[in-house]
């Protein structure tokens, strides 16, 4: 069953009552001022973000650029570390190359 506006009226009791019709007359009046006080902050707060959007895209350009060139030298010397025991091997020890009984 759907809610009566008396159900109401009887929980808010006079001071609930008061503050109801003192809202509704003043709204019309508050509302505006409020829009008029918070659209200034609203826009000053909007514009700061995109100052700090603009900023930090760079910032996390630099960023990404960064980790890549860490990345790209940390796999280079991966492979630097895989190549120079087998390279050592070969060409670091004399004992090592074989003439294949020629000689």
């Amino acid at each position: 069953m759907a809610p009566k506006i008396t159900d109401f009226v009887e929980d808010a009791g006079a001071p609930g009552i008061i503050a109801g019709i003192g809202a509704v007359i003043l709204a019309p009046v508050v509302l505006p001022v409020v829009a008029n006080v918070g659209k200034p902050i609203a826009k000053t707060l909007i514009k700061g973000g995109i100052v700090l959007y603009e900023k930090s895209r760079g910032a996390f350009a630099e960023l990404g650029e960064t980790w890549e060139d860490m990345v790209a030298e940390a796999r280079a010397e991966i492979a630097e570390a895989k190549q120079l025991p087998a390279f050592e091997s070969a060409s670091g020890h004399p004992e090592n190359t074989h003439d294949h009984g020629q000689g």
